[in-house]
């Protein structure tokens, strides 16, 4: 075995040790909570794996168009010891000025043409690629929304405590508008 033949072993072996199985989890919630208690007493709300807690992050920005602090709530929880600052709460509020809709079109069967209502019961695919976990402890996934050509990921980190928090999040970008307020339609 030459030295080119060890650099492309050397390689292939990093290549494949950075990510997973391009596993793909459906996170099924049969009913939404009305409150942050019943929200935190969810399964998912245990935050024991990457994809319960991106998942989660879609639930609590859905109700961010009727109840701003309920979702907040669920977002300070979802992000244990690393709160919100005013930065990233601006950030969310900017984000929903003219478009309540990009939380919804996350769930399975919902898209422009339905007014992105979801399917039941409310299911939200996450998934990974071979890169999700290149940086220790830090995992980005992603989630396929019902109104975008490319899937839109959430990055979260791994604690102490054996919990996955919400690191960043990178959903809220626009999507196509519904059919309902197209004029042209």
């Amino acid at each position: 075995m030459g030295l080119f033949d060890d650099l492309k072993n050397k390689v292939s072996n990093a290549v494949s040790n950075v990510g997973g199985s391009n596993k793909t989890e459906s996170i099924v919630f049969p009913k939404l909570p009305d409150t942050l208690e019943q929200f935190k007493a969810l399964p998912q709300a245990a935050l024991s794996t990457p994809f319960d807690t991106a998942a989660l992050t879609v639930l609590a920005l859905c109700f961010y168009p009727k109840d701003k602090e309920l979702s907040l709530s669920m977002l300070e929880y979802l992000r244990g010891p690393r709160p919100l600052s005013g930065m990233d709460k601006q950030f969310i509020r900017d984000r929903f000025m003219d478009s309540d809709y990009v939380p919804r079109s996350y769930f399975e069967g919902a898209a422009p043409a339905n007014d992105y209502t979801p399917s039941e019961p409310y299911t939200i695919k996450v998934f990974e690629n071979p890169y999700s976990y290149a940086e220790q402890n830090y995992a980005k996934l992603f989630i396929t929304s019902g109104g975008a050509d490319s899937p839109r990921y959430v990055q979260l980190r791994l604690a102490k405590d054996g919990k996955w928090y919400l690191w960043e999040q990178f959903l809220l970008s626009g999507i196509r508008q519904p059919e309902s307020s197209n004029p042209w339609a």
